[in-house]
């Protein structure tokens, strides 16, 4: 899982995973789910990210071994 945040664009993204990405879907006008073939979900996107989310903290738990 990788975590991105790109100031310029006030963009946050979260990819779950690198499947290839067949299909992006609209759930508001400022977020974006990316779904492999088979319907998972591969990625999100938030624009407007510091304005919808906290993002002065990122915390991290269960993190596997």
């Amino acid at each position: 899982m990788k975590v991105k945040y790109f100031k310029s664009t006030d963009t946050l993204y979260i990819e779950f995973n690198d499947s290839n990405i067949c299909e992006s879907k609209d759930l508001d006008d400022n977020t974006i789910l990316d779904v492999d073939a088979a319907g998972n979900i591969c990625a999100i996107t938030f624009e407007h990210a510091s304005k919808r989310t906290d993002m002065q903290e990122v915390t991290l738990e269960g993190i596997a071994a």
